[in-house]
C-alpha cells in the first residue's frame, strides 16, 4: 500500500509539475471556454481525456504498443496548439445568458479522447523510467493513473476558479477570457513545437 501511494503521488506530481508544463497547458486549453457553472461538462470532458490517456498509458507501459518517443514529444504540443486554436472560434452565447442552457460542444469530447491517446504515450515514458526492472507493474500503473486524474482535477478546479473571479467578479466577458488564455497557451505551444529537436531534425 505504501508503494501505491508513492506512485499515486508521482502521478500527481508529474502532471502538476510546472517544469513539464505541456500537459498543464493542454488541460488549460480544454477548459478555457467553460465557466464554473459548467463544471459537469468539464468533468465529462476531463473524463474523456482520462479514458484516452489511460488506454495508451496502460498499453505502452505493458509494452503492448511501441512508438517513437521523439514523435510523441512533438505531437503533444501540436495537440495543445490545435485545442487552443479551436477556442478562437468560441462565440459567447447570448441566449445562454438568459436561458441558463449551456451550448453543446459534443465534438470536444471526441477531441479530448483522441488527444488523450497521444498524451498517454507521453505519460508512459516517465512511468517506465520509474518502474525500471520492477516485476509488478499493474498496481503502480493504476496508482500513477489515479494520481494523474487527481492532478487534472486540481488544475481544472484552479482554472475554473480563476475564470469565475475574472468573469463574474471582474466583469470581464467570457469571450475576452477565452481569447486571452487560448492565445497565451497557443503561443507557448508554438514555442515548444519550434524548439522540438525531432522537428528540427525533420526540417534538416
Amino acid at each position: 500500500m505504501d508503494d501505491f501511494f508513492i506512485y499515486l503521488g508521482l502521478g500527481f506530481d508529474h502532471i502538476t509539475d510546472p517544469r513539464g508544463y505541456d500537459h498543464i497547458l493542454f488541460v488549460v486549453a480544454l477548459c478555457a471556454v467553460y465557466t464554473l457553472q459548467q463544471w459537469r461538462q468539464v468533468l465529462i470532458l476531463v473524463t474523456a481525456f482520462t479514458i484516452g490517456h489511460s488506454i495508451t498509458l496502460a498499453l505502452a507501459t505493458l509494452q503492448v504498443i511501441h512508438y517513437k518517443t521523439a514523435l510523441i514529444e512533438l505531437l503533444i504540443p501540436i495537440t495543445i496548439l490545435v485545442t487552443a486554436i479551436t477556442n478562437f472560434f468560441f462565440q459567447e452565447p447570448k441566449s445562454w445568458l438568459t436561458t441558463d442552457k449551456p451550448p453543446k460542444r459534443s465534438w470536444r469530447y471526441g477531441l479530448a479522447l483522441l488527444f488523450g491517446l497521444i498524451h498517454g504515450m507521453g505519460f508512459s515514458n516517465y512511468l517506465r523510467s520509474l518502474l525500471g526492472r520492477e516485476a509488478e507493474i499493474i498496481k503502480p500503473l493504476l496508482a500513477f493513473n489515479i494520481g494523474l486524474e487527481i492532478g487534472q482535477l486540481f488544475i481544472v478546479a484552479f482554472v475554473l476558479g480563476v475564470a469565475f473571479v475574472v468573469i463574474e467578479l471582474g466583469k470581464t466577458s467570457r469571450l475576452r477570457w477565452t481569447l486571452v488564455i487560448s492565445g497565451i497557451v497557443a503561443g507557448m505551444a508554438l514555442a515548444l513545437i519550434f524548439d522540438n529537436a525531432y522537428l528540427k531534425e525533420l526540417l534538416g
